[in-house]
């Protein structure tokens, strides 16, 4: 079982990155890619290790939060990799627990590839079992509850805006990629879509 790997970003993709660890190029599926394209250093990368007959495949996370989350969403009958994948990139790790905790059934639907049955079997399966996860946002006073959807665009970025400045990135900065993005902005994209977009713009320049 891989656990971590530490190396340069040598290559990325919308879904992936490759991690240069000694020479050694690990291709690693993540919910938003962009997001480690900012260091110029080493990064560390917390992986999942996934062995299926047919393939054996690493996703990997920039926090051990999002690592915990992803490995409980994939015990839960209907996600795969791929959803869980989704599911990161479209909410914090404790806007997702938030919600879960709260069976906020609107806020769970919106995530990609999520439908009302999954989010109440989410509800179900996970709620007693995420101690632990998201609690860190929750003590810095970091954490704010998941938005309601209806309000449109503005919720979106709102909640995209937040999770890429955790990212390390800055007001003026996110200021600027908006104002580029806005124009071509539908009130129904997704946060996922909305970062994956924003970390283009701010990886281009």
């Amino acid at each position: 079982m891989i656990d971590f790997l530490r190396g340069q970003v040598a290559h990325l993709e919308n879904d992936y990155i490759v991690l240069d660890v000694q020479g050694v190029g690990y291709r690693v599926f993540c919910p938003n890619p962009y997001a480690f394209a900012k260091s110029e250093r080493a990064v560390t990368v917390y992986t999942h290790h996934h062995v299926r007959e047919d393939a054996i495949l690493l996703f990997g996370f920039s926090t051990r939060e999002e690592q915990q989350l992803f490995r409980k969403l994939i015990e839960v009958s209907g996600i795969g990799p791929k959803v869980a994948l989704g599911i990161l990139g479209g909410g914090t790790p404790a806007h997702v627990v938030s919600a879960i905790y709260q069976e906020n059934i609107t806020f769970l639907t919106k995530l990609p590839g999520i439908g009302k049955k999954t989010a109440q079997r989410m509800i179900l399966d996970l709620k007693d079992k995420l101690d632990g996860i998201g609690s860190a946002a929750m003590d810095t006073g970091l954490f704010a509850p998941p938005q309601a959807v209806e309000e449109g665009e503005v919720s979106y970025w709102s909640e995209a805006r937040e999770a890429l400045k955790a990212l390390g990135y800055t007001d003026a900065e996110l200021d600027k990629a908006w104002a580029k993005m806005k124009k071509d902005t539908s009130p129904d994209d997704s946060v996922d879509i909305l970062m994956k977009r924003a970390l283009q713009m701010l990886f281009a320049g």
